[in-house]
């Protein structure tokens, strides 16, 4: 590392050391001078929870009036949902429990991606009236044209970028606070599209709600169509794309946003965002109503259910089952509905809540019941 280098870095560092001394008198500031404009930071975390909280803090602590912030990010494999969708219509959540990809809510607005080592993050923080995201998503073209200037690449006006006039390599999102905002966006190198395929689509049928859908679009990868570029090379050339743009001089430094002496209250941020309550509690209301398709070998027979539900913050508000008497009695059906208010949209909580009711049948009725219960999970993701 040259002495320059070295000696941005420790500058950098006495910022960030400046910013978590003021924190108790809310005044956080990374900057000391006018020449201080701007910073270049990169995420040693691969963690997105971690990722997701130093976003929120810099959001919440810098003082960005008349400085701009780059923060570049990777994750291990996640699925990142908007601060308004609903995870049950967006990604498969089986898919993910079984390969142990979790989900996140981000607090910015947008659809839903799918991030992996494959995939890179840049986050661009200015004050609320420096929002510029064109000129965001310029400093990514016009990176890419200069790499590679044969590759196609252009930024549309729903502020995604494009490649060939056709394949989706970046999606933004974005957040605006009284004074301050940024906006990220993806930028997909070498992701796992067939992962990225397999958990972006829907676990339950059904479902009504109000929720931000995602719009669903082809996409490519960089190396697909420019295999040779690499990773340190990329980064390079947006780390200077985003000095040239905005007339800075800032060296690229590597942050460990778990740090609380640098951040302080960051680890509360990032419980908050693995929390249930927010991932999923935060749901905008909605109703699903779907049918269930049961069987029964001994004695053979089969029938169809139907299930309606209306679920808010997460829980179920009120459930339905309407189901032929003969398959199950009233009783047993009604005892069923009720055991899941106030519980959990999850099939975890629900299998819980089911249990007790299980135990009290036997024979004919208790094989019933179970297949019924075991529906009724299915559906719910």
């Amino acid at each position: 590392m040259s002495e320059s280098t070295m000696s941005q870095v420790r500058r950098t560092f006495s910022l960030l050391n400046q910013l978590a001394c003021s924190w108790s008198c809310s005044s956080s500031n990374f900057f000391t001078d006018s020449d201080s404009a701007g910073l270049v930071l990169q995420s040693h975390s691969t963690d997105v929870y971690q990722n997701l909280a130093l976003e929120d803090w810099i959001d919440a602590n810098v003082d960005l009036q008349g400085h701009g912030v780059l923060l570049l990010w990777r994750n291990r494999p996640a699925v990142v949902i908007g601060r308004h969708q609903n995870p049950w219509t967006e990604c498969n959540l089986p898919a993910m429990r079984r390969a142990g990809i979790p989900l996140a809510r981000r607090r910015s607005g947008g659809g839903t991606v799918f991030h992996d080592l494959g995939n890179l993050n840049l986050t661009f923080f200015a004050s609320k009236k420096a929002y510029d995201r064109q000129r965001n998503l310029k400093v990514v073209t016009d990176a890419l044209r200069r790499l590679r200037p044969g590759l196609d690449v252009q930024a549309t006006d729903r502020f995604d970028i494009l490649l060939n006039g056709r394949y989706k390599i970046s999606g933004t999102a974005s957040r605006l606070s009284r004074k301050s905002s940024y906006h990220h966006c993806t930028l997909l190198h070498s992701a796992d599209r067939s992962t990225l395929s397999s958990v972006l689509c829907p676990s339950c049928p059904g479902i009504q709600s109000n929720a931000t859908p995602s719009v669903p679009s082809p996409v490519a990868n960089l190396l697909d169509h420019a295999p040779s570029l690499q990773w340190e090379e990329l980064l390079g050339a947006l780390v200077q794309q985003y000095n040239t743009e905005f007339d800075l001089h800032s060296a690229l430094t590597v942050i460990d946003p778990t740090n609380e002496s640098m951040f302080p209250g960051v680890g509360e941020m990032e419980v908050e965002l693995r929390s249930w309550d927010w991932t999923f509690g935060k749901t905008p209301k909605f109703t699903m109503e779907t049918q269930l398709e049961l069987t029964n070998e001994q004695p053979p027979a089969c029938c169809s259910a139907r299930l309606q539900m209306e679920v808010k913050n997460g829980r179920i508000e009120s459930c339905h089952l309407d189901i032929p008497v003969d398959w199950l009695p009233v009783r047993l059906s009604g005892e069923l509905s009720s055991v899941l208010i106030g519980e959990r949209f999850c099939p975890h909580r629900a299998a819980a809540a089911f249990s007790a009711l299980m135990r009290s049948e036997s024979g004919a009725t208790h094989t019933r019941l179970h297949r019924l219960c075991d529906a009724m999970l299915t559906v719910m993701g």
